[in-house]
């Protein structure tokens, strides 16, 4: 097996620009914080990002994935009963009445409504229990392995911090993928929505409560408080090819808390946007070197990568990347075959492994063409 090594630089004019740096202005206050890298996953920054934390209203991030996922936006949703007696935030609706499902979603996605989402579980699960063994489960899907979730609108006084909990890099992860869907990111956005129950005896005018939306190149996404969890707010935000999702955790309580949720995210989002650059480090179709191919009039076959890989890239940092394939192999070798494998690494960490592909076929002799190719060798031989 041949194995090379390359090193990918990722070199930044700083002339003029002001940045942040990891040992320095980086203040934040949040119990647990994560910046992340919204196109690969990495994490560019954390602060005990794999504690277990209360989440709060968060939680509705993972709701929202699993009413996208198992629902149409035009059912029609009928409220059951008992949401009466769920604490505020609630939007009060009533036994009985019938909604659209995509109105119920935005409402509670925009202004975080606790008896929305209990509604909204009861509809896909028929219970809240079975809706979050769901979430629990969908969230272990996605890589949220350190996630436990016992309701689905994070109204924790209930349940124990073992029974409800998350961390601020499996939030962050469940956020990346919730954006992958666009109806998702559409309602996240929205600013306001008008609409009522599907009597029209009532009508509803629901107001984005997300001051991140202010933010340049914010996309939005979801808060939280409670008494436990204290003031959260998991962002996300894109520049250009700078995709960012940050989670901060108990930013702290009362009104000091409030404004600290939206400081702290501040913060992560101007670290992340002025300290890293989207570099592509391998380009789709780019040469990495040949095997030799027997039993074959196609004696050689170049290899390629078979896609892009881009990812952040602070000044410092450095990309290694790792080619394995065989010397030779025996035809046949179609082109688009997988020869090998080419792995990115950042400090020693395997961030994407990319197949290595022919790009030619190498097809076995014909029986014609071994008997000419013996005949030539006799010739060699005796004349």
């Amino acid at each position: 097996m041949k194995q090379w090594r390359v090193l990918f630089f990722c070199l930044l004019l700083s002339i003029g620009m002001q940045r942040i740096t990891w040992g320095e202005s980086l203040s934040i206050s949040a119990r647990g914080a994560v910046l992340m890298d919204g196109n690969t996953g990495r994490v560019l920054y954390e602060k005990e990002g794999d504690m277990p934390l209360a989440m709060a209203s968060t939680t509705k991030i993972m709701t929202a994935v699993l009413v996208l996922e198992q629902a149409d936006l035009s059912d029609t949703v009928t409220v059951g009963s008992g949401l009466e007696h769920i604490p505020e935030v609630s939007l009060h609706i009533k036994e009985g009445e019938q909604y659209r499902l995509k109105d119920l979603l935005t409402a509670m996605m925009l202004r975080s409504y606790n008896d929305v989402a209990v509604c909204l579980a009861e509809y896909i699960s028929g219970s809240t229990e079975a809706f979050c063994q769901m979430m629990t489960e969908k969230a272990a899907q996605i890589g949220a392995e350190n996630t436990v979730f016992a309701t689905p609108n994070g109204l924790d006084s209930s349940y124990t911090l073992e029974e409800h909990h998350s961390t601020a890099e499996d939030m962050a992860l469940i956020a990346r993928y919730a954006l992958e869907n666009e109806t998702f990111r559409e309602i996240i956005a929205t600013k306001e929505i008008i609409f009522s129950d599907l009597s029209g005896s009532r009508s509803f005018s629901v107001t984005n409560a997300d001051q991140f939306l202010s933010y340049p190149g914010a996309l939005g996404v979801k808060t939280g408080f409670t008494n436990r969890a204290g003031h959260c707010f998991v962002g996300a935000a894109q520049r250009e090819d700078i995709y960012l999702v940050s989670t901060v955790l108990g930013s702290g309580w009362g009104s000091r808390g409030k404004e600290a949720k939206w400081t702290d995210t501040k913060k992560l989002m101007e670290y992340g946007f002025q300290n890293y650059t989207n570099e592509t480090v391998v380009t789709e179709g780019e040469d990495f070197g040949e095997i030799s191919v027997s039993s074959s009039p196609t004696e050689i076959v170049s290899i390629e990568a078979e896609k892009d890989y881009a990812l952040l890239l602070s000044e410092e940092e450095q990309v290694e990347l790792v080619a394995d394939y065989p010397e030779s192999m025996e035809a046949p070798v179609y082109a688009g075959d997988q020869v090998g494998t080419l792995s990115v690494y950042l400090n020693r960490e395997c961030l994407e492994e990319i197949p290595l592909v022919a790009t030619e076929d190498a097809l076995r002799y014909t029986l014609l063409q071994r008997l000419l190719r013996l005949m030539d060798q006799w010739c060699i031989l005796y004349f």
